[in-house]
Formats: structure tokens, C-alpha cells, sequence
């Protein structure tokens, strides 16, 4: 089946006049993008509905908020490209579309016209990993990977299995739910998976799952496409308000990933990035909802970690009791693995900035290369393109 997409908010139906005309402000600013198979999702009927939060704009988007790039993945970039911020794992930014525009994404900065960090060609990044051999894993993200056409992800598959030392391909995806069709009805793109993803060097989609009701019939047919093929599904997903923060449905989310075969890999915290303001929770609400929903699932829902990727690392939340905030670092650049941290958390805390004395635990990074311009230098609104 083909999707449409649609990119222009007069053509939703559903909204009034007065929305058409505020989210036109919204749109100047942020990309968006939407298709009809995610679009009939959309419970018109409720004016909160969580799946119409995902990706129809809100007026809170232009509320003064957060940075462009909260994590300064500027950082992490070794060549155009190519990320390298932990030991084993590269990044190659392989796409700057994606099926929809999630409202809350914390990378909408690769969407503005004027920013280039995504690669169309990635060979530089596929050089540097060839000569790293401590890169046992790459991960393909943008954007999305899956929104590249089979011929373009087979030439990057391939070249990747040519290097002996990469083990491990990921793909972060938000296509098994924002447009199923395009993976099971692609027996190009299956054949490719089942060709590279072995008994030994697996391929994982890292799928990006918000809400139950996202695990719709043609999803769970694309997951199963997926697994017969030979892949490894995970979730990822984080933790937002209006959205997800319930721990019922928190907790059917992570029995409908676990029955469907699904592995839900981690919870996030929101990222302080501009446009997100409306999807703030506290650390301590966040953690609460999450070990309220883990209650209600198995221990294979249980699996779930909480994180927060901060510029320092993913920075685990083990508790948070008694005005304490109990952390480790699950994963670190600067190689503190497993570091406990007993850190203040006062109630209106959001994110490991604003615990006190967080600062005695990281330093800023320096930039790897001076090819890539922080966003968070740039003007607040999108410079457009030049004719």
C-alpha cells in the first residue's frame, strides 16, 4: 500500500481555522510531515489525544525552551557524517526525512534547511570505521534509515559487512509503526536483512514505539516480517507528558512489546531541546511512572532502563527517594562506566543539569572536528535556503 504524505497543515482534516492559522507559526519554524495511514490513528473526537500529540504541531512548541542540540551531539562527529562518542558504537546520520515528524524530537535540528549533518553519501563515515577497530557495533539513524529506498541501504549494508570488525548493525526506525507497509511489503528489504543479519553479525531495528495504540494489526505484521527474516527487534522510547505518562499505559506498552516479541530497550527522559516544553515531566514523575508501569508487566517488560542521554552519557536513574536521586553512568564518553552518583534532585528537576553537583561528575567535551557548525550557534529561527 502507498502511503501519502502531507506536509502542509491545511491539508489535516480535523482542525479548525483558528488551529490551521497558530500551527502555520509552528510549521515555520518546525518541520512537519505526516502520512494517512498514521493520520487515521488520530482520535479526532478527543482533544488530548495522545497520538495526535505525537506529530500534529501545538502553539507550546514556540514556548522559550531548551537547545537546539541538547546533548552537543556536535561533538560527537569524527568526520561528516560519522559520530563516535562511545568506545564500540559509531553513528552514521544516513537520513534527514522521516516517515512523520514526531513533535518531541530531540534531533529536529538535522530538518532545518540550514543545518548539514546528515550524509547522502557516507563513505567518509564507513572509512573511519574501517580504520577503528574498536567500532564492533554502527548504528544507522537520521532521520530515518528506513525512509531511504532499498538500492541506497543495501549499498551501505554491504559495505559495512565488509568490514570484519562491525558485528553488530543497527537500524532506528519509527517506520514499523508510522508506515508498516513499507518494510512487509518490501521483499527487497527483507531479503537484505536475511542475507545480513547471521547467526553471528546480527542486524537490530531499533524501533521507536510511544504508545500502545501505535501496535496496531499492520504493525505486529511488520515486526513478524521482521523477525522471520532474521532481524532483532528493541524499543526505545521516552517518557512525555500527554503522551505516555500513565503507568497504565506505560505498563500495556510494555506487555504489548513483550507479546509481540518486541524487547523494550530503554525509557527516556525528555531532552531539553527547543520546542519541547510541553512535554516536560520531572525526574522523580518520570521515574515514578516507570516503576509503577514495570509493576504491571512481566520480567520481560521489566527489562526497561531509564536514561537520560546527557552531553556526558547515558546517565541511568536507579531511584529516586528522599529528595536523593540515585544514578550510574550505563554508559559514558568519557569511559566512567557503572559510576554510582548520589546527586540532590529537588522536585522541579527535569534533567542531570539541574541536579546540584552534577557538575563535579563530567566536563563539556571538545569538538573531534571543526567541519560540523553547532546548531546551538546558529540563530533560534531556520535560516531558508538561498535561491
Amino acid at each position: 500500500m502507498q502511503v501519502k504524505y502531507i506536509t502542509n497543515v491545511d491539508e489535516i482534516p480535523g482542525l479548525t481555522e483558528d488551529e490551521r492559522e497558530s500551527f502555520k507559526k509552528v510549521t515555520d519554524k518546525f518541520v512537519f510531515r505526516l502520512n494517512d495511514y498514521y493520520l487515521q490513528l488520530i482520535d479526532w473526537k478527543n482533544p488530548h489525544d495522545p497520538i495526535r500529540k505525537l506529530v500534529i504541531p501545538s502553539s507550546n512548541e514556540l514556548q522559550e525552551y531548551g537547545r537546539w542540540d541538547a546533548s552537543d551531539e556536535d561533538t560527537n562527529y569524527v568526520v561528516k557524517g560519522c559520530q563516535h562518542k562511545y568506545q564500540t558504537t559509531a553513528l552514521l546520520i544516513v537520513s534527514e526525512v522521516c516517515g512523520a515528524y514526531c513533535r518531541f524530537c530531540f534531533r529536529k535540528r538535522l530538518f532545518r534547511a540550514d543545518v548539514k549533518e546528515a550524509m547522502p553519501d557516507v563513505q567518509d563515515g564507513l572509512d573511519y570505521i574501517a580504520r577503528t577497530p574498536e567500532i564492533n557495533n554502527v548504528l544507522l539513524t537520521g532521520g530515518d534509515p528506513l525512509i531511504l529506498n532499498t538500492r541506497k541501504l543495501r549499498s551501505i549494508i554491504e559495505a559495512l559487512r565488509a568490514i570484519d570488525h562491525v558485528k553488530i548493525i543497527r537500524i532506528g526506525s519509527k517506520m514499523p509503526v508510522f508506515n508498516p507497509m513499507r518494510i512487509y511489503e518490501d521483499q527487497e528489504l527483507l531479503d537484505l536483512i536475511r542475507t545480513h543479519s547471521t547467526d553471528e553479525k546480527r542486524i537490530y531495528i531499533m524501533a521507536h514505539v510511544n504508545h500502545p495504540r501505535e501496535i496496531t494489526e499492520e504493525a505486529r505484521r511488520c515486526f513478524k516480517a521482521l523477525y522471520d527474516a532474521g532481524a532483532i527487534v528493541v524499543n526505545q522510547s521516552p517518557v512525555l507528558k500527554g503522551i505516555n505518562d500513565d503507568p497504565l499505559v506505560l505498563g500495556e506498552l510494555l506487555d504489548k512489546l513483550s507479546w509481540a516479541g518486541v524487547t523494550p530497550y530503554y525509557f527516556f527522559i525528555n531532552r531539553p531541546v527547543a520546542g519541547n516544553r510541553g512535554f516536560v515531566l520531572t525526574l522523580e514523575e518520570a521515574y515514578h511512572i516507570v516503576e509503577e508501569a514495570k509493576a504491571r508487566t512481566s520480567g520481560l517488560g521489566k527489562r526497561v532502563r531509564l536514561c537520560m542521554s546527557h552531553t556526558s552519557g547515558k546517565v541511568e536513574i536507579l531511584a529516586i527517594e528522599d529528595g536523593k536521586a540515585y544514578l550510574k553512568y550505563h554508559q559514558s564518553r568519557d569511559g566512567e562506566y557503572g559510576k554510582l552518583m548520589v546527586l540532590d534532585c529537588p522536585k522541579e528537576a527535569t534533567w542531570f543539569d539541574e541536579l546540584p553537583g552534577n557538575e563535579k561528575y563530567w566536563k563539556k567535551p571538545l569538538k573531534k572536528t571543526a567541519e560540523i557548525v553547532s546548531v546551538n550557534e546558529m540563530p533560534d529561527f531556520p535560516q531558508k535556503k538561498q535561491d
